[in-house]
This record gives C-alpha cells, sequence and structure tokens, in this order.
C-alpha cells in the first residue's frame, strides 16, 4: 500500500494540473475538446484523491489531519468536491478554472512536503475528530469558493459599469448566475460548519480534558457561522442581493480565514493539540 500511496502522491499534482489546464482552455479559448474532458477529467481526479485520502487513513490508522500538509491536500479536496457540487447544482461550467487553480497549488505543496506519520496523539486517531476537522476544513473551503464568486462578480459589476467587455466579460456567467453560484457555495459550507460545531460540542467536550466554550476558536467559528447565517435568512427573507450579499460572503471568508490561521496559530487553547 505504501507504495501505491507514494505513486499517488505524485500523481495527484499532475491530475490537477490537467484538470485546471483543460477548465482553463475551456474558459480562455473556448477550446471545444476541452469543454467536452473538463467535468469527466474531474471525476477522474477527485476519485483518486478521494482514494487516496482513504488509503492514506487505513495505511497510518490516523485521519489525515495531523500536520499542515496532510490539512492542504484535504483542502485542495474540499475545494474540488465543493466546487463539483456547484457545477452540478448551476450546471455552470466556466468558472472552475479560478477554483482549481488554488488547489493544484495547496496540492503540490502538500505533495512535496507530506510526512508518513505512523506515531502521533491518540487523539489524532479518533475518526470522529477526523471527522470534525473534514468537516469543519471542507465548510470553510466552500465559503472560499462563495468568496471567489463574489470577487469576480464584483470584477464584473465593475467592468459593465465602465463599459469594458474583454475576455472576463464575455466568458464569465451573468452577475445572477454568479450570486447564484456564491450562494450555493454558502449553502454548502453552512450546512458543512454546522455539522462540525455540532460534532465539535458533543464530543469534543468529553474527548478533550480543557475544553472550554471561550476557546477563541470556537468563538470564531461561531461568529462564521452567525455570518454566514445571517447573509442566508437576508437573502430568504429580507431580499439580500447584489453587491451586498457578495461583500458579506468576502467578509464572512475573510473572518473565516482569520479563525483558521491567526486564531487557530496564537490564541487557541484546546485546539492546539496537532
Amino acid at each position: 500500500m505504501k507504495s501505491v500511496l507514494d505513486g499517488i502522491t505524485v500523481a495527484l499534482p499532475l491530475l490537477y494540473f490537467g484538470t485546471a489546464l483543460v477548465y482553463g482552455l475551456s474558459f480562455f479559448q473556448d477550446n471545444v475538446a476541452a469543454k467536452k474532458v473538463k467535468t469527466p477529467f474531474l471525476l477522474v481526479t477527485l476519485f483518486v484523491h478521494f482514494f487516496y485520502l482513504i488509503a492514506r487513513t487505513i495505511e497510518f490508522n490516523h485521519p489525515p489531519i495531523t500536520t499542515v500538509f496532510e490539512i492542504m491536500t484535504v483542502i485542495a479536496f474540499s475545494l474540488a468536491t465543493s466546487y463539483r457540487i456547484i457545477e452540478f447544482r448551476t450546471q455552470i461550467k466556466n468558472t472552475g478554472f479560478f477554483i482549481l487553480i488554488v488547489a493544484l497549488l495547496l496540492q503540490i505543496i502538500s505533495a512535496f512536503f507530506i510526512q508518513d506519520l505512523i506515531e502521533v496523539k491518540a487523539i489524532l486517531r479518533s475518526n470522529l475528530l477526523g471527522f470534525h476537522v473534514i468537516s469543519a476544513i471542507a465548510g470553510i473551503s466552500a465559503f472560499s469558493i462563495s468568496a471567489v464568486y463574489g470577487i469576480l462578480y464584483l470584477m464584473l459589476y465593475h467592468n459593465i459599469k465602465k463599459n469594458r467587455f474583454g475576455i472576463i466579460y464575455q466568458n464569465l456567467p451573468n452577475l445572477e448566475k454568479l450570486e447564484k453560484m456564491a450562494m450555493v457555495a454558502v449553502s454548502v459550507g453552512f450546512v458543512l460548519l454546522t455539522i462540525a460545531i455540532l460534532v465539535g460540542g458533543v464530543w469534543l467536550v468529553r474527548a478533550v480534558e480543557n475544553y472550554s466554550p471561550f476557546d477563541p476558536k470556537v468563538i470564531g467559528t461561531l461568529v462564521v457561522w452567525l455570518l454566514y447565517g445571517a447573509g442566508l435568512i437576508g437573502q430568504k427573507s429580507f431580499g439580500w442581493k447584489g453587491r451586498r450579499i457578495m461583500v458579506l460572503s468576502i467578509s464572512g471568508f475573510a473572518a473565516a480565514f482569520l479563525s483558521l490561521t491567526l486564531i487557530n496559530m496564537y490564541l487557541s487553547g484546546f485546539h492546539n493539540f496537532f
């Protein structure tokens, strides 16, 4: 199994490169062949990556969450999977390059520096912990996609306002579709983060001795959850749309990024068991 894992570690960046390439050719050159193969290429990449994550979990007897480079490959998979869900839900397939290029970069870094750890802390062998962490990572990944669509929305909005009708205008979906894709990503991320919060609230209370509901990471995560929850309620109940909801999406991701990085690294207590 170890040799298979080593082979897939090398192959995954190549698969993501090929996937990003065909999506890029489809967007920037309107390549007909690339349009036909890009979704099947993405599905193959996701299948291989999913097998890789499961195989690592079995081989090393712990979920792939023990180092930052294992988490990077989980984020890459989460980004690509979230994008595929959005692509399926909306049937809009010409924005994948902007998401998959990020997944590619993360997977390249992971492949170069990932370590095969066998001896890890006992808590890191828990599949429930793995489910909690991966759900949270997948949720943040979906929020990052919503932020990308928010940025593309604002770019397109300003291009239209200034009568600039270049390649971005020609190949991006219209403003309404970009908003729809961003909100699908927000919905996916909100569900996943809710699951992570519920698992953490029920299981981590008993599994971690120094658990505290006032831990900065817990508070930061709840703030992110409330921001996106408010956005979803505002859209459904109060008709929030357009630039307001896109700015909220970008602001929510900024808060999520802050929680994932600075708070996690310097302020969190019991979450620092990596």
